[in-house]
């Protein structure tokens, strides 16, 4: 059966956006970066990837990505359609109506639990992405099987949380961490 994988970036104090939604105090240089795009080259938009090499880059951990309506609108503010249009794309939101109609972009009103459900008992040898956000990943607590993070040596007080709303004390196993010389930290973890 697939996971979902949680998989982002956040900062030491466990945001990852600020308070307006903008991510721009996460590092995009350093030597995290060329390990990011190693081990997960489908997870880098679709607008950048011709421009570093990987336009013809096949997927190598997820084929779905899940996102909040919030997190999707990000791509949209900058002019794009969607942020991963070499995926199978997911926007779970209560007005599906709302999003234009995109190749590969599922806008879905449907109960996220019960989608994810599904996808997971399909047939791949690759999992699930939920890229974002923290109402999503509140929603979906219960059936999250990994936390991939990226934890950025940044603290802003206040912000978007990881995972938004009480969800009471879930135990993790760490299973790997990787310390960048740029002061990131990637950290995996599964659901105990």
């Amino acid at each position: 059966m697939r996971k979902l994988i949680y998989y982002i970036a956040v900062t030491a104090d466990g945001f990852i956006a600020d308070p307006d939604g903008r991510t721009d105090f996460f590092p995009l240089e350093g030597d995290h970066m060329a390990w990011l795009v190693e081990h997960y080259p489908e997870t880098i938009p679709g607008h950048i990837r011709g421009a570093i090499g990987l336009a013809g880059t096949a997927p190598w951990v997820f084929d779905t990505v899940l996102l909040g309506r919030s997190t999707h609108q990000v791509a949209v503010d900058e002019g794009l359609a969607s942020g991963y249009p070499h995926l199978r794309q997911y926007v779970v939101t209560h007005r599906p109506g709302d999003l234009p109609a995109e190749t590969g972009l599922t806008a879905s009103d449907e109960d996220p639990v019960t989608l994810v459900r599904r996808l997971k008992a399909e047939s791949s040898p690759l999992d699930i992405w939920l890229c974002g956000g923290g109402e999503l990943a509140a929603a979906l607590v219960d059936e999250i099987d990994e936390f991939r993070l990226k934890v950025n040596p940044v603290v802003i007080g206040r912000g978007r949380p990881l995972i938004a709303g009480s969800t009471g004390a879930r135990s993790l196993v760490t299973h790997r961490r990787i310390g960048f010389g740029s002061g990131v930290s990637y950290v995996e973890y599964s659901c105990a």
